[in-house]
């Protein structure tokens, strides 16, 4: 069965960020993020030279998938519903409707997956990376759910 998790940045430093995708036995991690950069000290190590670096000590490939994260467009759409609902991006908790339909129709439903689905590792699994720690706050759900839904992958997040 092939099996792939979901992990946000938010929420762990270094150590338990390499912690928690060594006990999900994670081999590959899939970026999805636009800007592979985090905001202030405390997540720093998140930021794409830092990440790559510490993923390969820890013997994890590592592969940025561009063409999956969500455009400034529509991260400008979500954060406007943010502000509406006075939530910041570290405590929202949901996606916006009309940016889940937008990234769906923009974003999901112009990717060919098969390659992703394709090189999943046969021994471990691999990782949808973002920044958000609740995966319903994240696009990453939604790449998870049609990985799921149109390639029988199984999720689980991390």
């Amino acid at each position: 069965m092939r099996t792939i998790v979901t992990i946000g940045v938010y929420g762990f430093d270094v150590e338990s960020f390499l912690r928690r995708l060594r006990d999900a036995d994670v081999r590959l991690l899939l970026d999805v993020r636009q800007r592979r950069g985090v905001r202030g000290p405390e997540y720093a190590w998140a930021n794409s030279l830092r990440l790559q670096a510490a993923l390969a000590g820890a013997g994890i490939a590592y592969e940025h998938h561009a063409e999956l994260a969500p455009t400034t467009e529509l991260r400008q759409l979500q954060y406007a519903d943010d502000d509406r609902r006075g939530v910041g991006k570290r405590t929202r908790r949901e996606l916006a409707a009309e940016y889940i339909r937008r990234y769906t129709t923009e974003i999901l439903d112009r990717a060919d997956l098969t390659p992703i689905v394709s090189a999943l590792p046969g021994g471990g699994t691999a990782a949808l990376l973002c920044v958000e720690a609740d995966p319903a706050a994240c696009h990453r759900s939604l790449i998870a759910q049609r990985l799921a839904d149109r390639h029988g992958v199984t999720t689980e997040h991390l």
